[in-house]
């Protein structure tokens, strides 16, 4: 599958060229590699970032790996050849690796599992080791990595230690591990660190068990609790070992826990955690816009637990795991990178007042880089694999789940030819699918229709076809046939539910799948985006993918509190609204994409 025009394809094009390279740069200038050299006396600088940092350097070769498979580029070959023996020369004789343990903290070693973060960083060393051999044939990695599996499995697996990481990410590692290799023990590795999980294993400290989703049992925890990035990747992980052994039980706890995530905490945005705090999930329909927490990281998590939920679904399903990953790539995911790929919001709040107060993981603006720099490594091999969440092929049917500029190259179960989609989604509604090649006979096509535009349908050779109850029209996959989805784009007021406090009389501006946002610096003076309210009259489409929205000035009395009917509303004035995901790109200031609600002839 690859992605061959429009905005998705662009953005894979400029992570290679712009953010990879980058994220490389920063593994020198922050001090990652520094730590593994010191180890071998080839640096003598301090230990430098938090005890995971090397997790940093794995992720950045995952996204290099998924660039290769992109693109069969060389032009990281001589680097990875550098880290990669790096990496193995500072691994101990038993398998072990990690800086932090081993430069600074060697009596923590397995010691202090809630707060060290080693299978964390092991997991993303497998992770990027999988990714290596499935995009370039390539071993030494692996080499290293199975080193430290085995040393995992030897000390935690049955018949070991009963603990567990304090944070979750070595489950899902560990099954692509054994998918790899078909070694059995990594995958009941997974399986065990799923069952010791809520048993109190953990120190809970003055966060709690919440945090660690340590509080219960996996099986039994039917809500999205605690710190957000560890809570979406342990159901990552714990989806994938339902894919693997069939364990109803765990899927039932995952349904639950996917409702509980997407129906009562996800922002408009595809993103998740309302408390800075313990960068946590609220309360259910707690989503404050200002007070969003938002982190890039815990996107990118939900984004591959979400796929995996797909997947579990025989990699058909229901339309509502493709359409949560398109609202994710196309909003969240978007905006935490700027328009060079070089800068990134780690936090990504749906409004900044004028006031706005910095703290170190939620600025004013994007950030080259952070000292807990999760996020842009995350985006950086997210990105570099996007094309992979087009489309499955499942039960002799091609399933397109995203729609984008894209070509699939069909599996020989379904013939030889090639799927082409060709469309300016999401700015332009129209989608054009052709088959070029031989399809075997009986095979079957299956389009996801976007529930926004929910009376288009699929015009194939033997006319239109409906949008069934999963969310997708089918139609016979023919050879030289050329289908053609036209998509509903009007723009629209989107309200929030009622019990979302924070957003009571207020309506965003959504247009497809995308969120738009109104900034001040598409406002002339004395007009403050703070102080407009949304008219219920029609949206229309400006350029660059701008819409125009009619807007009132609300006059409030002054005083920060006064009685009901203080407030009046000015004039109508047509205000500018941009896409989410590109608010930010000109200067830092306030922006808002919740706004009041104005009655259309004024306060009544």
């Amino acid at each position: 599958m690859r992605l061959v025009g429009g905005p998705l394809a662009a953005w894979q094009q400029r992570n290679g060229e712009a953010t990879i390279p980058h994220c490389i740069e920063q593994l020198d200038v922050s001090g990652v590699l520094d730590n593994f050299r010191r180890l071998l006396g080839e640096s003598d600088a301090e230990f430098r970032g938090l005890v995971f940092a090397d997790s940093d350097l794995y992720k950045v070769i995952e996204a290099v790996a998924w660039e290769i498979a992109r693109t069969r580029t060389r032009a990281f070959d001589s680097w990875l050849d550098d880290v990669i023996a790096l990496v193995a020369r500072v691994q101990e004789p038993s398998g072990y690796v990690d800086t932090w343990i081993q430069g600074v903290a060697p009596e923590k070693k397995f010691a202090a599992l809630e707060w060290t973060h080693e299978m964390y960083v092991a997991g993303h060393l497998i992770q990027a080791a999988v990714a290596l051999v499935r995009a370039a044939g390539r071993t030494d990695l692996l080499d290293v990595a199975r080193r430290l599996a085995d040393l995992l499995v030897e000390r935690f697996g049955p018949g070991g230690e009963d603990r567990i990481c304090g944070h979750p990410e070595i489950e899902t590692a560990l099954v692509e591990l054994y998918r790899l290799t078909g070694e059995r023990t990594y995958l009941d590795l997974a399986s065990r660190m799923i069952d010791l999980r809520g048993h109190g294993l953990l120190p809970a400290g003055s966060l709690g068990a919440h945090y660690f989703q340590d509080h219960r049992p996996v099986r039994e925890s039917t809500a999205a609790v605690g710190h957000a990035v560890r809570q979406l990747y342990l159901n990552a992980g714990v989806t994938d070992v339902f894919v693997e052994t069939g364990d109803d039980s765990l899927l039932r706890a995952m349904d639950a826990q996917w409702n509980s995530a997407h129906d009562r905490k996800m922002y408009l945005s595809g993103a998740f955690g309302s408390r800075h705090r313990d960068e946590a999930f609220g309360d259910d329909y707690e989503l404050p816009s200002e007070r969003a927490y938002a982190e890039t990281c815990a996107t990118v998590a939900d984004l591959l637990w979400t796929w995996r939920m797909l997947l579990a679904d025989g990699g058909a399903g229901t339309a509502r795991y493709a359409e949560t990953i398109e609202r994710e790539v196309h909003n969240a995911l978007a905006a935490a990178v700027d328009a060079t790929g070089t800068r990134f919001f780690y936090a990504n709040p749906l409004q900044q007042r004028r006031d706005h107060h910095s703290e170190e993981n939620a600025p004013r603006e994007r950030a080259p880089w952070y000292v807990c720099a999760c996020c842009p490594p995350n985006i950086a091999r997210t990105v570099a694999q996007l094309s992979a969440y087009v489309a499955t092929v499942t039960d002799g049917a091609l399933w397109l789940h995203q729609l984008a500029d894209a070509e699939i190259d069909l599996p020989a179960e379904l013939g030889t030819g090639t799927v082409r989609m060709v469309t300016g989604y999401p700015a332009d509604g129209r989608v054009e699918i052709r088959v070029e090649g031989d399809v075997v006979p009986g095979a079957e096509l299956s389009v996801r229709i976007p529930g926004w535009s929910p009376r288009s349908t699929l015009v194939g050779p033997d006319g239109p076809r409906e949008c069934g109850g999963d969310g997708y029209a089918r139609a016979p996959l023919e050879p030289g046939a050329r289908y053609v989805l036209d998509l509903d784009l009007t723009p629209r007021l989107t309200t929030a539910h009622h019990r979302v406090d924070a957003l009571r009389g207020a309506v965003a501006v959504e247009r497809g799948p995308v969120v738009y946002c109104v900034e001040q610096a598409d406002l002339d003076a004395p007009f403050d985006v703070d102080d407009l309210a949304v008219l219920p009259a029609p949206i229309t489409v400006g350029e660059r993918d701008t819409l125009v929205l009619r807007c009132r000035v609300i006059n409030a009395a002054d005083g920060l509190y006064g009685p009901d009917t203080a407030t009046e509303f000015g004039d109508e004035h047509a205000v500018t609204a941009i896409p989410f995901s590109t608010w930010g790109n000109r200067a830092p200031g306030p922006m808002r994409v919740w706004l009041p609600r104005a009655p259309r002839g004024g306060l009544q």
